[in-house]
């Protein structure tokens, strides 16, 4: 008899995928969501059940990067044209 965590996992999921960590695609989808504030509960649950947070840290942080530099590059851009 099955209890009912394994009921819910299994569902529209083939077997031995319900329990592996969120992909690197998955991971980088989910921290762009969390910048903008729309994860959906799902993935949201699949990231706190499965995922590390150390993944997740790092990813934040390289999109963060990535954001300054954007910002940067824009207002140099700006600035040059002015």
């Amino acid at each position: 008899m099955k209890n009912a965590d394994e009921n819910n996992d299994s569902k529209d999921v083939p077997a031995g995928e319900s329990r592996r960590p969120p992909t690197l695609w998955q991971s980088w989808m989910s921290v762009m969501a969390a910048f903008f504030g729309v994860q959906s509960s799902e993935n949201r649950e699949r990231d706190f059940t499965r995922g590390r947070a150390s993944h997740f840290i790092l990813l934040g942080l390289v999109a963060t990067v990535l954001l300054v530099m954007l910002l940067v590059g824009l207002v140099k851009l700006a600035t040059s044209m002015a």
